[in-house]
């Protein structure tokens, strides 16, 4: 069935990573005005103009593409097998889109020192933790049936 409780943690899941994609990680006064990193890339504020200063494309690629499997994800429901090696996946893809974040995190001008760090560098391990509750599910789920298997 579809309302189980993984798919509501999976969905979660997705919101927490495709909010992800708006929210700044990391924001740094420059000399110029502010600098701050979110998943698309460097932005900077001069005066009352914004600008990318660099492009993080396939990160954020990869950050959308995370965040819609965990929405497909959720349709799996009949396989359940299938729903827990994705969820594998996509912890491995959220913890290196982590690991990618922090490296080019660094390339902000000046570097991380002084800087002020967001909600946005939490929200990966947030999205873990949703990833973890809805295996958790799916283990639950799986279990009852065997148990419910046992009876007949």
């Amino acid at each position: 069935m579809i309302q189980r409780v993984q798919s509501v943690w999976l969905f979660l899941a997705a919101i927490t990573l495709l909010i992800l994609l708006i929210l700044p990680l990391v924001t740094r006064q420059a000399e110029a005005g502010e600098i701050w990193f979110q998943i698309g890339g460097i932005y900077e504020k001069t005066n009352t103009a914004f600008r990318q200063v660099v492009s993080q494309t396939a990160l954020f690629g990869l950050t959308l593409v995370t965040g819609l499997l965990c929405l497909v994800n959720i349709f799996f429901f009949k396989n359940r097998d299938l729903q827990k090696k994705l969820i594998w996946l996509i912890s491995v893809f959220i913890i290196g889109l982590s690991v990618w974040a922090g490296m080019a995190a660094t390339a902000l001008p000046g570097g991380l020192e002084g800087a002020s760090f967001h909600v946005g560098v939490g929200l990966p391990v947030i999205a873990l933790i949703f990833c973890a509750l809805a295996y958790r599910g799916i283990r639950q789920d799986e279990l009852l049936i065997r148990s419910a298997d046992r009876l007949r």
